[in-house]
Protein backbone atom coordinates (compact mmCIF):
# COMPACT_ATOMS: atom_id res chain seq x y z
CA UNK A 1 0.00 0.00 0.00
CA UNK A 2 2.94 2.41 0.01
CA UNK A 3 1.82 5.75 -1.66
CA UNK A 4 -1.33 4.51 -2.33
CA UNK A 5 -3.69 7.84 -1.75
CA UNK A 6 -6.45 6.90 0.57
CA UNK A 7 -10.35 8.17 0.33
CA UNK A 8 -11.90 10.13 3.37
CA UNK A 9 -14.71 7.97 2.46
CA UNK A 10 -17.19 7.16 -0.51
CA UNK A 11 -18.68 10.76 -0.54
CA UNK A 12 -15.13 12.22 -0.83
CA UNK A 13 -14.15 9.30 -3.42
CA UNK A 14 -17.43 10.85 -5.31
CA UNK A 15 -16.61 14.37 -5.06
CA UNK A 16 -13.29 13.82 -6.74
CA UNK A 17 -14.79 11.09 -9.49
CA UNK A 18 -17.54 14.08 -10.25
CA UNK A 19 -14.16 17.13 -10.77
CA UNK A 20 -13.15 14.40 -13.17
CA UNK A 21 -16.09 14.19 -15.08
CA UNK A 22 -17.13 17.68 -14.96
CA UNK A 23 -14.25 18.32 -17.49
CA UNK A 24 -16.39 15.78 -20.13
CA UNK A 25 -18.64 16.97 -22.67
CA UNK A 26 -21.59 15.08 -21.31
CA UNK A 27 -24.69 15.34 -23.35
CA UNK A 28 -28.18 16.51 -23.01
CA UNK A 29 -29.19 13.02 -21.71
CA UNK A 30 -26.35 12.09 -19.33
CA UNK A 31 -27.50 9.73 -16.38
CA UNK A 32 -25.45 8.62 -13.57
CA UNK A 33 -26.28 4.66 -12.46
CA UNK A 34 -24.87 3.37 -9.35
CA UNK A 35 -24.00 -0.11 -8.43
CA UNK A 36 -25.94 -1.19 -5.24
CA UNK A 37 -24.91 -0.79 -2.57
CA UNK A 38 -21.85 0.70 -1.96
CA UNK A 39 -21.90 2.71 -5.56
CA UNK A 40 -24.71 4.54 -4.77
CA UNK A 41 -22.85 6.72 -2.16
CA UNK A 42 -20.04 7.18 -4.53
CA UNK A 43 -22.58 8.29 -7.47
CA UNK A 44 -24.53 10.52 -5.26
CA UNK A 45 -21.80 13.71 -5.24
CA UNK A 46 -21.22 12.68 -8.91
CA UNK A 47 -25.27 13.20 -9.59
CA UNK A 48 -25.25 16.43 -7.71
CA UNK A 49 -22.24 18.09 -9.71
CA UNK A 50 -23.09 17.29 -13.00
CA UNK A 51 -27.06 17.72 -12.12
CA UNK A 52 -27.90 14.71 -14.11
CA UNK A 53 -30.52 11.72 -12.56
CA UNK A 54 -29.06 9.26 -10.69
CA UNK A 55 -30.27 5.87 -10.92
CA UNK A 56 -30.01 2.13 -9.80
CA UNK A 57 -28.52 -0.96 -10.47
CA UNK A 58 -28.96 -3.90 -8.70
CA UNK A 59 -25.96 -6.27 -8.43
CA UNK A 60 -25.08 -8.86 -6.11
CA UNK A 61 -21.70 -10.97 -6.32
CA UNK A 62 -21.25 -14.32 -5.66
CA UNK A 63 -19.03 -14.98 -3.28
CA UNK A 64 -17.08 -18.25 -3.30
CA UNK A 65 -17.69 -20.70 -0.10
CA UNK A 66 -15.59 -20.20 2.31
CA UNK A 67 -14.42 -16.66 1.07
CA UNK A 68 -17.67 -14.35 0.57
CA UNK A 69 -15.38 -11.33 -1.08
CA UNK A 70 -13.35 -13.45 -3.62
CA UNK A 71 -16.05 -13.16 -6.34
CA UNK A 72 -16.59 -16.21 -8.63
CA UNK A 73 -19.24 -14.36 -10.54
CA UNK A 74 -22.51 -11.73 -10.14
CA UNK A 75 -26.05 -11.15 -11.35
CA UNK A 76 -27.53 -7.85 -12.12
CA UNK A 77 -31.44 -6.53 -12.42
CA UNK A 78 -32.88 -7.76 -15.59
CA UNK A 79 -31.41 -11.85 -15.08
CA UNK A 80 -28.01 -11.12 -16.34
CA UNK A 81 -25.31 -13.29 -15.04
CA UNK A 82 -21.61 -13.18 -15.27
CA UNK A 83 -19.48 -16.60 -13.89
CA UNK A 84 -15.78 -16.50 -13.81
CA UNK A 85 -14.99 -19.83 -15.29
CA UNK A 86 -11.14 -19.67 -14.57
CA UNK A 87 -12.29 -19.60 -10.73
CA UNK A 88 -14.92 -21.77 -10.91
CA UNK A 89 -13.06 -24.17 -12.54
CA UNK A 90 -9.70 -23.42 -10.44
CA UNK A 91 -12.04 -23.68 -6.62
CA UNK A 92 -13.05 -27.01 -8.23
CA UNK A 93 -17.00 -26.14 -7.49
CA UNK A 94 -19.21 -28.39 -8.36
CA UNK A 95 -22.61 -27.11 -10.94
CA UNK A 96 -24.42 -27.63 -7.56
CA UNK A 97 -22.56 -25.75 -5.35
CA UNK A 98 -22.89 -23.01 -8.32
CA UNK A 99 -26.18 -22.69 -8.44
CA UNK A 100 -26.76 -22.70 -4.79
CA UNK A 101 -24.97 -20.11 -4.80
CA UNK A 102 -26.81 -18.30 -7.85
CA UNK A 103 -30.16 -19.11 -6.04
CA UNK A 104 -29.54 -17.16 -2.64
CA UNK A 105 -28.17 -14.22 -4.04
CA UNK A 106 -31.14 -14.08 -6.48
CA UNK A 107 -33.32 -13.76 -3.82
CA UNK A 108 -31.72 -11.10 -2.14
CA UNK A 109 -31.44 -9.23 -5.32
CA UNK A 110 -35.36 -9.72 -5.64
CA UNK A 111 -35.73 -8.54 -2.56
CA UNK A 112 -33.44 -4.90 -2.79
CA UNK A 113 -35.62 -4.48 -6.11
CA UNK A 114 -39.01 -4.22 -4.47
CA UNK A 115 -37.30 -2.66 -1.29
CA UNK A 116 -35.92 0.09 -3.50
CA UNK A 117 -38.11 0.73 -6.30
CA UNK A 118 -41.42 -0.54 -4.47
CA UNK A 119 -43.22 -0.71 -8.29
CA UNK A 120 -41.70 3.31 -9.60
CA UNK A 121 -40.25 3.02 -13.02
CA UNK A 122 -36.68 3.09 -13.72
CA UNK A 123 -35.22 5.82 -15.87
CA UNK A 124 -34.68 4.29 -19.36
CA UNK A 125 -31.81 3.98 -19.99
CA UNK A 126 -32.13 3.76 -23.93
CA UNK A 127 -29.79 6.64 -25.88
CA UNK A 128 -28.43 8.06 -22.66
CA UNK A 129 -25.09 8.75 -22.17
CA UNK A 130 -24.64 6.42 -18.80
CA UNK A 131 -21.96 7.00 -16.52
CA UNK A 132 -22.05 3.43 -14.20
CA UNK A 133 -20.20 3.77 -11.11
CA UNK A 134 -18.82 1.81 -8.37
CA UNK A 135 -16.60 2.13 -5.08
CA UNK A 136 -14.20 0.24 -6.82
CA UNK A 137 -13.64 -2.71 -8.82
CA UNK A 138 -11.51 -5.77 -7.73
CA UNK A 139 -12.25 -9.02 -9.87
CA UNK A 140 -14.65 -6.60 -12.09
CA UNK A 141 -17.27 -9.76 -11.98
CA UNK A 142 -19.57 -7.46 -10.82
CA UNK A 143 -18.78 -4.60 -13.04
CA UNK A 144 -18.84 -7.46 -16.10
CA UNK A 145 -22.58 -8.28 -15.12
CA UNK A 146 -23.64 -4.62 -14.97
CA UNK A 147 -21.89 -3.99 -18.41
CA UNK A 148 -23.94 -5.98 -19.99
CA UNK A 149 -27.27 -5.22 -18.54
CA UNK A 150 -26.96 -1.73 -19.29
CA UNK A 151 -25.86 -2.50 -22.90
CA UNK A 152 -28.69 -4.41 -23.66
CA UNK A 153 -30.74 -0.95 -22.90
CA UNK A 154 -28.58 0.41 -25.80
CA UNK A 155 -27.69 2.92 -24.31
CA UNK A 156 -26.16 6.09 -26.34
CA UNK A 157 -22.51 5.94 -24.91
CA UNK A 158 -21.65 4.19 -21.51
CA UNK A 159 -18.64 5.04 -18.97
CA UNK A 160 -17.41 3.26 -16.31
CA UNK A 161 -15.71 5.58 -13.57
CA UNK A 162 -14.66 4.78 -10.49
CA UNK A 163 -12.40 5.43 -7.82
CA UNK A 164 -9.82 2.74 -7.80
CA UNK A 165 -9.81 -0.50 -9.92
CA UNK A 166 -7.54 -3.21 -10.52
CA UNK A 167 -5.28 -2.75 -13.34
CA UNK A 168 -6.02 -6.10 -14.85
CA UNK A 169 -9.90 -5.32 -14.56
CA UNK A 170 -9.32 -2.10 -16.32
CA UNK A 171 -7.30 -3.49 -19.09
CA UNK A 172 -10.62 -5.78 -19.68
CA UNK A 173 -13.42 -3.95 -19.29
CA UNK A 174 -12.30 -1.27 -21.57
CA UNK A 175 -12.81 -3.05 -24.51
CA UNK A 176 -16.65 -3.40 -23.66
CA UNK A 177 -17.29 0.59 -22.85
CA UNK A 178 -17.29 3.92 -24.68
CA UNK A 179 -14.40 5.21 -22.17
CA UNK A 180 -13.87 3.95 -18.00
CA UNK A 181 -12.08 6.22 -15.28
CA UNK A 182 -10.50 5.19 -12.33
CA UNK A 183 -9.22 8.13 -10.20
CA UNK A 184 -6.41 4.98 -8.93
CA UNK A 185 -5.27 1.56 -10.24
CA UNK A 186 -3.35 -1.18 -8.71
CA UNK A 187 -1.38 -4.09 -10.06
CA UNK A 188 -1.98 -5.80 -6.79
CA UNK A 189 -5.56 -4.95 -5.33
CA UNK A 190 -6.82 -7.27 -2.83
CA UNK A 191 -9.77 -4.89 -1.49
CA UNK A 192 -11.12 -2.40 -2.45
CA UNK A 193 -12.16 -1.49 1.34
CA UNK A 194 -8.01 -1.09 1.60
CA UNK A 195 -8.02 2.30 -0.21
CA UNK A 196 -10.65 3.92 2.06
CA UNK A 197 -9.81 5.12 5.47
CA UNK A 198 -13.62 4.54 6.49
CA UNK A 199 -15.97 2.06 4.43
CA UNK A 200 -18.33 1.56 6.87
CA UNK A 201 -21.54 -0.88 4.76
CA UNK A 202 -24.05 0.77 3.31
CA UNK A 203 -27.62 -0.31 4.28
CA UNK A 204 -30.57 -0.12 2.81
CA UNK A 205 -31.89 2.42 4.66
CA UNK A 206 -28.87 5.00 3.12
CA UNK A 207 -30.05 3.78 -0.13
CA UNK A 208 -33.54 5.06 0.29
CA UNK A 209 -32.02 8.38 1.80
CA UNK A 210 -29.88 8.94 -1.46
CA UNK A 211 -32.82 8.08 -3.62
CA UNK A 212 -35.13 10.16 -1.84
CA UNK A 213 -32.75 13.29 -2.04
CA UNK A 214 -31.67 12.65 -5.51
CA UNK A 215 -35.42 12.69 -6.28
CA UNK A 216 -35.63 16.36 -4.74
CA UNK A 217 -33.24 17.60 -6.90
CA UNK A 218 -33.51 20.09 -10.07
CA UNK A 219 -31.51 17.93 -11.78
CA UNK A 220 -33.96 14.95 -11.46
CA UNK A 221 -36.39 14.60 -14.89
CA UNK A 222 -39.64 13.48 -14.49
CA UNK A 223 -40.28 10.09 -16.80
CA UNK A 224 -43.40 9.42 -15.91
Amino acid sequence: MTNVKRFTDRDEAGKLLAEHLSKEVLGKDALVLALTRGGVAVAQPVSEKLRVPLDLLIVRKLGAPGQPELAIGALASGGFIFLNQYLVEKLDLAPQVVEKIKSQEMVELKRREHLYFQGERHIPWQAKDVILIDDGIATGATMEVAIRAVKAAQPKTLTVAVPVAALEAVERLHRSVDHILALQTSNNLVSVSEYYEHFPQITDQDVLDILAKSRKGTYVHDYS
